[in-house]
């Protein structure tokens, strides 16, 4: 159903996470904190992104690529001397770059094939410039992600933005097995959440007595971070305390018994 009060210059709240790759849940909570407030409002209450928003959400989505927490990318946006042209050259050189280093690989791998027989094997100073290559890709596009196996995807994803104040991302499901996937930010690193499947012998922390790891997570404050927590019902499993192996921290468990721990080094 389309809205009549609608604008002819925007673009409504789900036509830019489709195109995205964002979640609603992400642009509204990009809008709690004052990251991205849509310009408008339809008559019906529903939000309206204008070109300035959306070249707004594109730098952040640069922003967030690099690796800048959203606290960061706030001061950033109100840089004067930012422009939309040079960050797009910015990102095209480096896309550019990336693309020489896969096809300077492609041809070296190409040229091994070719030069090597069935029982042969390629010159040790030709292994050494193509492991050289490779390492120069792994730079260019490797990301940490950790993978966290729930029983309620949908709750545990609510429960560690409200909590935990990790910071929205993509949410999926499907008509057969319900939530399947979802992505959280965490600092410079990303969390996926998936749901248990048997073949993966992969099982929320709910069917163990004791935990065998720890999500453990940098914050800007400590205090401040256990403060909230306790707030929104967090189960603390003790407070913050200065360690000998020099940081300050506190821990806590999820609901279904999976162990966090939110530190700093100590100055």
């Amino acid at each position: 159903m389309t809205d009549s009060s609608a604008p002819n210059d925007g673009y409504r709240i789900g036509a830019v996470a489709a195109v995205t790759g964002l979640t609603v849940r992400s642009l509204h909570y990009y809008e709690e904190i004052g990251l991205l407030v849509a310009t408008g409002r339809t008559s019906s209450g529903h939000r309206w992104y204008t070109d300035n928003d959306l070249q707004c959400l594109y730098r952040i989505r640069l922003l967030r690529q690099i690796g800048l927490p959203l606290s960061d990318i706030g001061r950033a946006l109100n840089d004067p001397q930012w422009s939309l042209r040079e960050a797009m050259a910015r990102q095209l050189a480096q896309l550019r770059s990336q693309m020489d280093i896969e096809e300077r690989l492609s041809q070296r791998l190409a040229r091994l094939v070719q030069s090597t027989g069935p029982t042969s094997s390629p010159q040790t100073e030709e292994l050494l410039k193509l492991m050289e290559e490779m390492n120069m890709l792994d730079h260019s596009v490797q990301r940490r992600i950790s993978v966290l196996v729930y029983d309620d995807l949908q709750a545990m994803y609510d429960y560690l933005i409200r909590v935990f104040g990790l910071e929205p991302g993509q949410l999926t499901r499907n008509d057969q097995e319900g939530f399947i996937h979802g992505e959280l930010i965490a600092g410079d690193g990303v969390i996926w959440l998936h749901p248990e499947r048997a073949q993966s012998k992969l099982a929320s922390p709910l069917r163990s007595a004791s935990s065998t790891s720890m999500t453990v997570l940098m914050v800007d404050d400590v205090d401040a971070h256990y403060r909230r927590a306790v707030a929104e019902g967090g189960d603390i499993q003790y407070e913050p305390i200065d360690q000998p192996y020099g940081y300050r921290e506190y821990s806590a468990r999820d609901p279904e018994g999976g162990l966090w721990s939110f530190m700093k080094p100590l100055d």
